[in-house]
């Protein structure tokens, strides 16, 4: 891969990267995590998310209120809040690291091998955060499923439904990773991981002209 192709290649990484971690940050802090509508005297829209809760009226306003303890959320939402918080810094700390690895930026030739452990460094912490905000999301929307068609449950009552903060963790989570994959791959098909085309011409005429004397003496 030329030095242009693979600067590209970086960039698109980076801001397929950069994107994953604004979507990934708003699924933490969107408070629609499950919605549940109700059709009471007037239609209301609750929803429930990591950090708070809230109701939408269809006459218009919105009324939220925080969660009054840790202890007092669901198991799975507990987890979540914890893994995706920690997605979030891991994700902006790979985004640092990454930036600085960058074959943009103009250092001196004997800082080359440090540029490339940064990348590497940066692309193993963006696949790390973009499973941490994966593994909870899809947690979450399998135990709305699993409730949701459940027969024990009367047909009368409500049922909670995926939330909008579901689509962007798992939309963040894999663009993550996408781009974290990206950077990976420019380490891996940089021109320093292969045989220089002169040093493997010239090991081939050695060991050509080995087998010839060997046959010689024969």
């Amino acid at each position: 891969m030329d030095l242009v192709h693979r600067h590209r290649l970086q960039l698109f990484g980076l801001l397929l990267s950069v994107i994953g971690w604004i979507l990934t940050g708003t699924c933490n802090y969107l408070p629609d995590w499950k919605n549940l509508g109700l059709d009471l005297n007037e239609l209301e829209l609750w929803t429930m998310g990591l950090w708070q809760t809230c109701v939408v009226q269809d006459i218009g306003g919105t009324q939220c209120k925080d969660f009054d303890s840790f202890l007092a959320l669901p198991i799975e939402f507990r987890i979540s809040r914890i893994l995706v918080s920690t997605s979030n810094g891991l994700g902006l700390l790979s985004l640092v690291i990454s930036s600085l690895g960058l074959d943009c930026l103009k250092i001196e030739d004997t800082e080359q091998k440090l540029k490339k452990q940064l990348l590497l460094l940066g692309g193993i912490l963006m696949w790390i955060a973009g499973v941490l905000v994966l593994v909870p999301v899809s947690w979450v929307a399998y135990t709305i499923i699993q409730e949701f068609w459940d027969e024990v449950i009367p047909e009368i009552v409500p049922r909670w439904e995926i939330g909008d903060a579901l689509f962007s963790g798992w939309f963040g989570g894999f663009f993550i990773i996408l781009g974290g994959s990206l950077l990976l791959l420019t380490i891996f098909l940089s021109s320093d991981h292969q045989l220089p085309e002169q040093y493997t011409m010239g090991d081939m005429q050695d060991n050509r002209q080995q087998v010839e004397t060997g046959n010689r003496r024969l």
